[in-house]
């Protein structure tokens, strides 16, 4: 299950077609209520401040390419207070409650 904010982005036919061809649940907040998913809205404020607000791309490739270098960034050197200022990536490793994840390296698909 992910669970998201109403943006257009994650409302639109092909994220919903690909949750449903992955056999992923998606749950939406209710509009209005950042309450819901504090989770989300922490995480997306922070890749707009540290990405999409820094550079300007021309096309699709570009920004997927600088979308890259941030998650790669994000999940393997950057240390996360939450999580005992360890990466994502590191901790996902370590933990032994995880009974499927991909490997770190994995692309992502939409």
């Amino acid at each position: 299950m992910i669970t998201t904010d109403n943006g257009p982005e994650l409302t639109s036919k092909a994220f919903t077609e690909w949750g449903s061809r992955n056999q992923v649940t998606l749950r939406y907040s209710r509009p209005g209520k950042p309450t819901d998913n504090p989770f989300i809205e922490s995480f997306n404020a922070r890749l707009r401040a540290e990405c999409a607000d820094l550079w300007w791309t021309q096309n699709i490739s570009e920004a997927s390419q600088l979308l890259a270098k941030w998650r790669d960034r994000y999940n393997n050197e950057r240390p996360h207070r939450s999580i005992g200022r360890t990466t994502p990536a590191h901790y996902a490793r370590s933990v032994e409650w995880i009974d499927y994840r991909l490997p770190v390296d994995a692309p992502v698909t939409l």
